[in-house]
């Protein structure tokens, strides 16, 4: 199914994600690996039209309307976040041998890594059951107005949203002149000078 996952848009918004799909996808997304088997993710599942249209609201940037957050139309929307201090608190622990929470050795936020893992199993498990999915951002500025919409601690960090459901019958992109070269992007060995 990997070569069929692409980004989706556009969604039939009269057609729900069944249940037992839904809890396929959240199911799969906290088996995604994690630093230290930390865990630290959460999940905001949005299933309903006014869940869905306060995430808008509370997206939208004044006069903007080129996030796809605040214009998305889908009957599932799934929020990934990151929780840093359950990763800190973890490698404090002994079997670690870290004595403190210090982030200065992190050689990259492993956070924010595991819960983009997360998203892509989210995606994958849609591509799966036959679904369209769309991985994307929320504008920086918007995030205390969505905490506050949803009641989202402040531990929790947003990494994006995962827009779910049927694929409505737009034309499909053809992005494949776009892919960047194999050769482009992975090296053998070394990287070339």
């Amino acid at each position: 199914m990997v070569r069929h996952r692409r980004m989706i848009r556009s969604y039939d918004t009269e057609r729900p994600v069944p249940p037992e799909i839904v809890e396929r996808i959240v199911h799969n997304a906290v088996r995604a690996p994690s630093a230290g088997f930390s865990q630290g993710w959460g999940f905001l599942v949005l299933e309903t039209p006014e869940d869905i249209a306060r995430f808008r609201e509370a997206c939208q940037m004044e006069g903007e309307t080129g996030y796809l957050a605040a214009t998305v139309e889908a009957p599932l929307l799934i929020v990934t976040h990151s929780n840093k201090s359950v990763y800190l608190d973890r490698y404090a622990q002994t079997d670690k041998g870290f004595t403190d929470r210090d982030d200065s050795w992190w050689p990259a936020p492993y956070w924010d890594i595991d819960t983009g893992m997360a998203a892509l199993l989210i995606l994958q498990t849609a591509t799966d059951a036959g679904l369209g999915a769309c991985f994307f951002g929320l504008p920086k500025e918007r995030i205390p107005n969505y905490r506050e919409a949803f009641g989202v601690p402040d531990q929790f960090h947003p990494i994006g949203a995962v827009s779910i459901g049927y694929p409505d019958n737009a034309p499909k992109r053809d992005l494949r002149s776009r892919r960047k070269p194999t050769d482009d992007v992975i090296h053998r060995g070394r990287w070339p000078s």
